[in-house]
């Protein structure tokens, strides 16, 4: 009798062990599931003009930079994406490692989320997008566009919010407030708050958008974020009405290896020619020209120059970023400012709307996103040789310096946020409120 015990005894704890093993498994993968498709839409639920609460505050030195700069006050919407912003990259149980010569990618978006699912898919295709982490830097928080990011399996991927979006503040600035003047009101006659542009125009919370949100999210790539503000290499940057094709990955990680020697006074590379109508000239010749907005790259290096000129970006009375860059930033380098490129593009720019043209908006531009790019056999791999000299496109078209801009960026509190975004992660070089008049 007591010989048939032991067993049972044995078995009986063998299946204990066992039933708390599995338990321990399934609320692992259930942790997992849940961080991978935990929505960050359940996240940001809620009131989103709401002032926040006294005992609702950040675990780290948000608050902190808050005072300093003297940043608009927050709504709960405005701290929950600051948090967000903190999260981890999904899908890294997918991708656990990187190679450590990775390219980073910043996909840029709004709010045209029928642009958006051609890009991803696009990206899905490029050989080489698994070895790589993708940013998404959205301006403001909008549904359908982090319900298409929640979907991509293909690589590890980490989203940001622009967490001062105007798109994010319903009801005061940087958002719309009330006491706002339109339009070419008079402050004095109609007793209301701003700053009138070069053309006697007063701001547009969706126009100024596009400028704050890329200065925004340079600052918070390059400086901020734990993932990105120690990566010294390139970072690529493209916008979510751009088509990749597949070689461009690999044609991007020869190009930034080929710089140094076949072009050392290039800034950056790129994916595309600046001629946003061009395919390339189908020449055996590396390019070199203007830097281009479609597919750019550049490092830590070049970003300091930029960053150095904080000042002439945030005060120049121009609303697109890119033209802001040609018209002052890049002029006051002292040089030509080139980049290189293959004389096949590699991206193409196939967007019909602006981004100021929004969804849900009377008047707003339709376009059902539907886009046929041909991508024949020779886009599938890299075309570029090593061996192939460098054609230099000596005149720059384009915009230069002495343009005066197209407005839209008159107002002194869309100049001081602009200002206080580049100090975001570098309190200690702010500068005091005058530099901004």
């Amino acid at each position: 009798m007591a010989s048939n015990k032991k067993p049972r005894i044995k078995y009986a704890a063998l299946r204990r062990f066992l039933a708390v093993v599995l338990i321990t498994l399934l609320g692992v993968f259930l942790l997992i599931f849940l961080l991978r498709t935990n929505s960050i839409s359940s996240f940001v639920d809620g009131p989103q003009d709401e002032e926040v609460d006294e005992g609702y505050k950040l675990n780290d030195n948000y608050s902190h930079y808050r005072q300093i700069l003297n940043l608009p006050k927050q709504n709960k919407l405005s701290i929950r994406l600051d948090k967000l912003n903190q999260m981890p990259p999904r899908n890294i149980d997918l991708y656990p490692n990187l190679p450590k010569d990775h390219i980073t990618i910043v996909l840029y978006v709004h709010n045209r989320p029928q642009y958006l699912r051609v890009v991803v898919q696009s990206l899905s295709q490029v050989v080489g997008i698994s070895e790589t982490l993708l940013i998404v830097s959205h301006d403001g928080y909008f549904e359908e566009m982090n319900k298409i990011v929640e979907g991509i399996e293909f690589c590890q991927v980490k989203q940001i919010f622009a967490s001062y979006s105007p798109h994010v503040f319903p009801n005061s600035f940087p958002g719309i407030s009330p006491t706002d003047c339109k339009d070419k009101d008079d402050p004095r006659k109609k007793h209301c708050e701003g700053n009138p542009d070069q053309y006697g125009n007063h701001r547009s919370p969706k126009i100024v958008s596009l400028k704050h949100h890329w200065w925004w999210m340079m600052n918070t790539v390059w400086d901020g974020l734990e993932e990105t503000r120690g990566h010294s290499g390139h970072i690529l940057f493209i916008e979510e009405d751009h088509f990749i094709f597949p070689n461009a990955y690999r044609s991007l990680q020869l190009l930034t290896a080929l710089k140094p020697k076949k072009c050392p006074d290039c800034y950056a590379v790129n994916l595309a020619p600046c001629d946003v109508n061009s395919k390339g000239e189908g020449w055996e010749n590396l390019i070199a020209e203007r830097m281009g907005n479609i597919g750019y790259a550049f490092n830590r290096t070049v970003w300091r120059k930029i960053h150095r000129k904080a000042t002439e970006f945030c005060s120049f009375d121009e609303y697109n970023w890119d033209i802001t860059m040609w018209a002052t930033v890049f002029p006051s380098f002292g040089r030509p400012v080139y980049t290189l490129r293959g004389p096949r593009t590699t991206a193409v720019h196939f967007g019909k709307c602006g981004l100021h043209q929004g969804q849900g908006e009377r008047g707003a531009c339709i376009d059902h996103g539907s886009v046929k790019i041909d991508v024949e056999d020779i886009d599938k791999v890299v075309n570029i040789k090593p061996e192939w000299g460098v054609h230099v496109y000596k005149k720059q078209p384009g915009y230069q310096a002495g343009f005066k801009g197209w407005g839209g960026w008159g107002d002194k509190r869309d100049r001081e946020l602009c200002l206080n975004f580049a100090y975001m992660y570098h309190l200690r070089d702010y500068p005091s409120p005058s530099a901004t008049s």
